[in-house]
């Protein structure tokens, strides 16, 4: 698994309470917004499940009050940024158990969204990111080890739009039957090109195939689309991974948002 790298930046046990006692503050005018915006998360209350949503709006906060703030803590964010430390948006693991969107600032990990799995745990936690436990996501499989206890869902294999497999290699299937694909986050399609589609063919050469029930449901559905060569081509993706990647498929943004178009036209789940 690959760590972020520090860069020799320290605040004191006193500095990290003065910042996250104002990142709280921030989260707070946070869901003043959010709340009536995203009140439910299927059958969960906010903020269960909206870390993104969280995270993004104090990013933006920070990036409005940082300039011109007295706040301590903002203060403390602002010094580190002048000595040229970079914040930036980061998604990935959390101790290998679940996923999550937070914030690095130099050797720092920054969570303004620590309660949007466990509702009692604190709003923000701010800790040296060497002990935070935060990865990125290396490989499908490592993602699939947590897909698959922190979202309750069987993986299969894509064998159902094999075109899109080498980008998009997994069909979930969550346990009241209801199936989709994935996985079209920035993150995670930055990493299959990356890997030149063999981190696809690695994770497509283990999973089983989809249940019969689950195939004939989406054959269905997928009858009813437009035709786009994405979604309907037959073959075997892993056929596929090598012909994208002889083609060079995974240095071509043009063709990858093509992908991602195709992606967009299909059913969130079925």
């Amino acid at each position: 698994m690959t760590q972020f790298n520090d860069t020799n930046s320290s605040w004191s046990a006193e500095k990290v309470d003065i910042v996250i006692k104002s990142l709280a503050n921030l989260r707070l005018l946070a869901d003043l917004d959010l709340v009536p915006r995203y009140p439910h998360f299927g059958d969960k209350t906010y903020p269960l499940g909206r870390c993104k949503e969280i995270r993004d709006a104090v990013f933006v906060l920070l990036q409005e009050k940082l300039p011109q703030s007295t706040d301590p803590g903002l203060v403390l964010i602002r010094d580190m940024l002048s000595k040229g430390t970079v914040l930036k948006k980061v998604w990935g693991s959390l101790r290998d158990e679940y996923f999550q969107n937070a914030m690095v600032l130099g050797d720092w990990y920054l969570d303004v969204s620590n309660d949007t799995v466990n509702p009692n745990k604190p709003r923000v936690e701010v800790l040296p990111l060497i002990e935070s436990q935060f990865y990125n996501i290396a490989s499908f499989e490592q993602f699939v080890k947590i897909a698959r206890s922190y979202w309750n869902v069987e993986v299969y294999r894509n064998d159902i739009c094999p075109a899109l497999a080498p980008f998009m290699p997994l069909i979930y299937v969550n346990e009241k039957g209801v199936s989709w694909m994935g996985e079209a986050n920035d993150d995670m399609l930055s990493m299959v090109m990356k890997s030149q589609f063999f981190s696809a063919k690695s994770i497509l050469s283990h999973l089983s195939t989809p249940p019969e029930a689950i195939v004939n449901k989406w054959q269905n559905a997928l009858s009813q689309l437009k035709h786009n060569s994405f979604i309907h081509t037959q073959g075997d993706p892993l056929v596929f991974c090598e012909e994208y990647r002889v083609k060079q498929y995974h240095l071509d943004s043009i063709f990858r948002d093509r992908v991602v178009m195709a992606f967009l036209e299909l059913p969130r789940g079925l």
